[in-house]
């Protein structure tokens, strides 16, 4: 059953890269404009995957793009490991504490939110000083409409698909926990 585990972590792994190599592809008006969809099987994944799953998926996401997109040995990848590393910190924490009363749209715009501010500041602070100041409210402003954007996506998705539903319940079962009872209707 362990082997369920790491062949859906792997999924979910490659999943982020073909996402991301699906939107290398898109052309961008603006260099730093990112649509982030790499980052949606992150988010889909913090319903059901255990921390150690989800940093292991993060890793492959961030290594993988480094080494599709040639990055791995310039400052790009620091970019890209300091905002994903702050955006799923982010989401776990408003995932986790936020429970029923946040949906996926708030998780996403709050990883978006975190990886913005993550690289102007490294932006700031290493690369370009306070020039990065003048293009940040556009970056953040980019980045909260592709976070809003993939968090509905993500809404949709995930009370629609039957697909996810059986690969959380792999998943589980895998780890030897049954599965999240339905929140009553009452509670609700």
């Amino acid at each position: 059953m362990r082997t369920d585990r790491r062949e859906i972590t792997a999924f979910f792994g490659a999943l982020c890269l073909f996402l991301s190599a699906l939107e290398y592809l898109i052309p961008k008006p603006l260099p730093f404009l990112r649509l982030g969809l790499a980052n949606l099987p992150l988010l889909i994944g913090l319903r059901f995957f255990e921390p150690a799953d989800l940093i292991l998926v993060l890793f492959l996401k961030v290594l993988g793009q480094g080494l599709m997109n040639g990055t791995l040995t310039s400052y790009v990848f620091l970019f890209s490991l300091t905002g994903s590393v702050v955006s799923v910190f982010m989401m776990t924490l408003v995932y986790r504490f936020g429970g029923r009363y946040v949906s996926l749209v708030g998780v996403s715009l709050s990883g978006a939110l975190g990886s913005s501010l993550a690289q102007t500041m490294m932006a700031v602070l290493f690369i370009f000083g306070d020039t990065a100041r003048i293009i940040a409210p556009f970056s953040i402003g980019a980045g909260l409409v592709s976070g809003f954007l993939l968090g509905l996506f993500a809404e949709k998705f995930v009370s629609a698909s039957g697909w996810l539903r059986k690969v959380e319940k792999r998943y589980r079962e895998s780890l030897g926990k049954p599965e999240i009872p339905e929140i009553p209707e009452e509670v609700k």
